[in-house]
């Protein structure tokens, strides 16, 4: 058997795989086996801090923590750009919510999901890049971070990475303790998932994914991912309005991507006190001597006046 026909095996099993939690997914309901290794999606998660105002006045995207020192980095679209424009605008938070340093990039995509790699040239963001007409990274961006500079695409510090070959559109999610690299894609056809090995990665290499799949049905609209040892752990949902009021439509989800099954689905009522309430982003972080958290973002507030609030789950 030739190396295209063991992929072509691999992703037709995890097709199968991923329709059979199709029923599942739909349900919102968590079995009693599922996450007992993991986190328990459905507890009211503790802040980390609420109501914090970025360096730009817009919704948060995603955020992502460095994982040596836990420096935190927030991503938005910026301010005063169309969206498709893909303009953003990176902001690192202390603990407290406070602004510490930010930088632009422009022309990159929507921020869905980023990670941060501290390498031999100091610290990369790992973004989308490249925008194209929808406003998504056609490229995944290597990005020295910087403090109030402003990169475009053609910058010659910026590195483009395509590691998922065929891929339209990229983001990622980075699990340092794994050494694997998540990026959820657009084929041209379908949105997929891929499991890479990081250090090849890193590398600037195109490796055979560990696992490549079909982002499994019942979500709705996909609002961030973390990558976890074998779970990929997701948020969907809407802000607070007329069709959905409190307690709202947020999920968190939990894929395993051996088998691209989405395993768990789970209604989440974290911070149902905050105005607007539009879930947004999902990461993970291993803190020194303590436990595993998975954090999940809201956004809230007026247009013009967005906040910024993290929450925390532990293991």
């Amino acid at each position: 058997m030739d190396a295209r026909t063991r992929m072509w095996d691999r992703r037709g099993a995890l097709r199968l795989g991923a329709l059979g939690g199709v029923a599942l997914a739909a349900t919102g309901v968590r079995p009693a086996w599922a996450g007992s290794a993991g986190f328990d999606l459905g507890a009211d998660a503790d802040p980390l801090y609420t109501g914090a105002s970025l360096s730009s006045e817009t919704i948060q995207q995603s955020f992502t923590f460095e994982p040596v020192s836990g420096r935190l980095f927030v991503a938005q679209l910026l301010a005063g750009s169309p969206g498709v424009a893909g303009d953003l605008r990176v902001t690192e938070m202390d603990r407290q919510g406070q602004v510490m340093a930010w930088m632009t990039l422009l022309g990159y995509g929507h921020a869905v999901s980023f990670g941060v790699h501290r390498g031999r040239r100091g610290l990369d963001l790992w973004i989308e890049g490249r925008v194209n007409a929808n406003g998504y990274g056609t490229v995944l961006k290597q990005v020295p971070w910087q403090h109030d500079v402003t990169m475009d695409q053609d910058d010659p510090r910026t590195v483009d990475h395509q590691p998922v070959a065929g891929a339209k559109e990229y983001t990622c999610s980075i699990d340092h303790r794994h050494n694997r690299m998540a990026i959820c894609y657009w084929s041209g056809e379908d949105k997929r998932v891929a499991i890479l090995p990081l250090q090849e990665v890193l590398r600037g290499r195109a490796p055979e994914p560990i696992a490549d799949f079909v982002r499994p049905d019942g979500l709705g609209t996909f609002q961030g991912y973390a990558l976890d040892g074998d779970d990929l752990y997701t948020i969907d949902g809407n802000s607070f309005g007329d069709t959905n009021p409190p307690p709202g439509n947020t999920f968190l989800g939990r894929i395993d991507w051996r088998s691209g099954t989405l395993a768990e689905r789970v209604h989440n009522s974290t911070a149902l006190d905050l105005s607007f309430r539009e879930p947004e982003g999902l990461a993970i972080e291993y803190p020194s001597g303590g436990r595993r958290r998975l954090y999940l973002g809201f956004a809230s507030g007026e247009i013009g006046d967005r906040r910024s609030n993290l929450y925390y789950l532990e293991r």
